[in-house]
């Protein structure tokens, strides 16, 4: 095996966790592969002898790959992220999941925190995904945003408020998140309105993205409140047959797919018994390109 190969086998131990940051920092599959491979190439470009811990230094760099990236897109935008977006999901069967290790994978976050994250200017998106959710030290983490220690501090410090501010609470056990959207799913499919209302927490937000074609005056605001979210799942109602359940982002949530086809992947929040949150992807050209698995009927 030659240098290049033993190289590669060092990058392969760390894959993981540099996709796990790189989705927590952009919230997208595509674009976190992108920043990983580019850490690769620079890896490449680098006297890796000279490294003494290749996965700090690994982390580091794609995390400012990353902040780069989310740079140009702020700086690409012409107006703000309208509040239907929602993040590239995570799904996998959930029959096949072990609750005790599902809490252990390195990408396992829920989409109700990226939304949030998004929210975040990059240089706070970084400090605090970096140092809060990766334990990268704020010294590192400086020399990234090009700021002293103590404002590297602070930017993960305003970033945490907002998180812990704007982030719904949410029930960790996959059986009780079970119950709640199987009894959704049946109250959908039997138009049981009323029955949609008492699974929906009073002020309970619904995101739908549809994707950047559809976005409008009209598609551009969050559902909230019980009665408005129930009357949106009793308009799909005729789709609630072709759901199934899967984990979405760690998490018990729904992909609906008439005739194989995907239409949606919805996640849900769960709290005390009711749904807090819904986030729904229907954006055809993303949908398109998940690697969903099979699911169960």
């Amino acid at each position: 095996m030659n240098s290049r190969d033993l190289l590669a086998d060092r990058f392969e131990e760390h894959r993981g966790q540099l996709r796990a940051v790189a989705y927590r920092m952009l919230g997208s599959l595509a674009e976190a592969e992108d920043a990983v491979q580019e850490a690769w190439l620079r890896l490449g470009r680098t006297d890796a002898d000279g490294i003494r811990n290749l996965g700090g230094w690994l982390t580091t760099v794609v995390g400012r790959v990353c902040l780069d990236m989310l740079r140009s897109r702020s700086a690409r935008r012409e107006e703000p992220m309208d509040d239907t977006y929602v993040p590239d999901p995570l799904v996998r069967p959930l029959s096949r999941v072990d609750p005790e290790t599902e809490v252990l994978e390195a990408d396992s976050v829920g989409l109700a925190l990226l939304v949030v994250l998004e929210t975040l200017e990059p240089a706070e998106r970084l400090a605090f995904v970096l140092h809060d959710m990766f334990a990268v030290p704020f010294d590192d983490i400086a020399a990234i945003v090009e700021r002293t220690p103590a404002a590297t501090r602070q930017l993960a410090s305003r970033a945490r408020r907002r998180v812990q501010g704007a982030t719904p609470a949410a029930d960790p056990d996959l059986g009780r998140q079970r119950q709640v959207v199987d009894a959704f799913l049946a109250a959908s499919r039997g138009g049981d309105f009323e029955a949609l209302l008492a699974l929906l927490h009073p002020d309970v937000e619904l995101r739908a993205d549809a994707g950047a074609l559809v976005r409008g005056a009209a598609a551009s605001k969050a559902v909230r409140g019980a009665r408005a979210v129930a009357e949106q799942a009793a308009m799909f109602s005729r789709f609630a047959g072709f759901a199934r359940l899967a984990l979405v982002n760690g998490a018990v949530g729904v992909v609906t797919a008439p005739e194989g086809q995907p239409l949606s992947v919805t996640a849900f929040t769960v709290a005390d018994g009711r749904i807090t949150g819904m986030y729904i992807l229907a954006d055809p050209g993303r949908l398109a390109g998940l690697d969903l698995p099979p699911l169960e009927a």
